[in-house]
């Protein structure tokens, strides 16, 4: 989060930059059909609502504005998300509505303050706006930030957030901040019917060889520079699985431990 132009007039009034993180389907309904969900928002609440680009499962939603054109725009896009779970619940038999749930990126830096001493402010906030508030302990991958998830109704997500953006102006972060970047979903490896491939994949210690035909494994073979270090040696024959690179490196970890 950051400020970039104060304009006090006793009371909060400034130009941030908030940065929110969203799953594919989240993003998906705040864009719209043909973009004209999210150029509703920008153009009603004046904030500049922009997203990442990238096939990633992941996305960075980047509000910016006068903190009054940003709580608009929170308010929007809690109350789309609202619709969205109402929606969801017409063809389910569930009874009690699930929580709208946001979840802001924030310097870990500036965690602590939000946090406050013994855990005191960000019960405050709990009591005060009724939403539930949880920052991560851990910071997102290859960055200095962390997630802060807020979860309530649309009311409560608004006012809690009017409160944190007052406690993150109040202390600035600390040294530089590594933004997280998502990254791109890994594209699986698809074979044709009737086609026969092999993938190879090495280290210093272990070297396999996988052969499909479609989705049928004819065989792994396992080789290692120094047997002693493995635990299995042999070909397996006659697996049915639906593969992935992924599931692949994952079923040699489990047959060949180092």
């Amino acid at each position: 989060m950051e400020s970039t132009k104060v304009q006090s007039e006793g009371g909060l009034n400034v130009t941030l930059t908030i940065r929110l993180l969203m799953h594919g389907k989240e993003v998906g309904s705040i864009i719209g059909k043909k973009g004209e969900t999210v150029k509703k928002m920008r153009e009603e609440s004046g904030a500049r609502i922009n997203i990442s680009e990238g096939n990633c499962p992941e996305r960075i939603v980047t509000i910016t504005g006068p903190t009054d054109t940003i709580f608009k725009a929170f308010a929007m896009i809690a109350y789309k998300f609202e619709e969205d779970i109402i929606n969801s619940m017409s063809n389910s038999p569930a009874t009690s509505k699930p929580p709208v749930t946001l979840r802001l990126v924030v310097p870990a830096s500036q965690c602590g303050s939000l946090i406050g001493k013994g855990g005191s402010k960000i019960k405050e906030m709990r009591e005060s706006t009724g939403a539930q508030v949880q920052v991560a302990g851990d910071m997102l991958p290859n960055s200095t930030e962390r997630a802060v998830t807020i979860s309530g109704t649309p009311e409560a997500i608004i006012q809690c957030v009017k409160q944190i953006c007052v406690v993150m102006l109040e202390s600035p972060p600390k040294g530089a901040t590594i933004p997280y970047r998502p990254k791109p979903a890994s594209t699986p490896v698809i074979f044709s019917g009737g086609q026969e491939r092999q993938i190879s994949w090495g280290t210093s210690e272990i070297f396999t060889h996988l052969r499909h035909k479609g989705n049928q494994l004819i065989s792994i073979t396992i080789k290692a520079v120094n047997w002693e270090k493995c635990k299995l040696s042999q070909s397996c024959k006659h697996l049915h699985f639906e593969s992935t690179p992924k599931m692949f490196l994952t079923l040699v970890g489990i047959l060949c431990k180092l």
